[in-house]
């Protein structure tokens, strides 16, 4: 388990920032950072040079970095940002559970 507590294709909501009350899902985790990435949510513009004769350069809109703290997992049951408790089954496997409602997101 991670420190940061989101994972790959978690279903989340933008706690703080100029991105505040978006969901979205999560396409990239950057650990070393604590960064999320989090599909259609804080689009930059990078300015790319094209790579060869078939690749277009100009300006590029893609998903730009949030800070892991900034997000929190977004429960259906609840439909709000909640926080999570992990619980240990039976047969050894880690689970994540809403602390609300008990709801698996795993």
């Amino acid at each position: 388990m991670s420190g940061i507590g989101v994972r790959k294709n978690d279903f989340v909501i933008v706690t703080s920032g100029k991105e505040k009350g978006k969901k979205g899902k999560i396409l990239k985790v950057a650990r070393d950072k604590n960064r999320v990435i989090i599909e259609k949510v804080n689009f930059i513009k990078k300015h790319q040079k094209p790579a060869s004769a078939q690749k277009q350069g100009g300006i590029v809109e893609k998903e730009g970095q949030i800070h892991a703290s900034n997000v929190m997992l977004f429960c259906e049951k609840c439909n709000k940002g909640v926080r999570f408790r992990r619980q240990r089954l039976d047969d050894g496997n880690v689970v994540r559970l809403c602390a609300g409602c008990g709801e698996s997101f795993d």
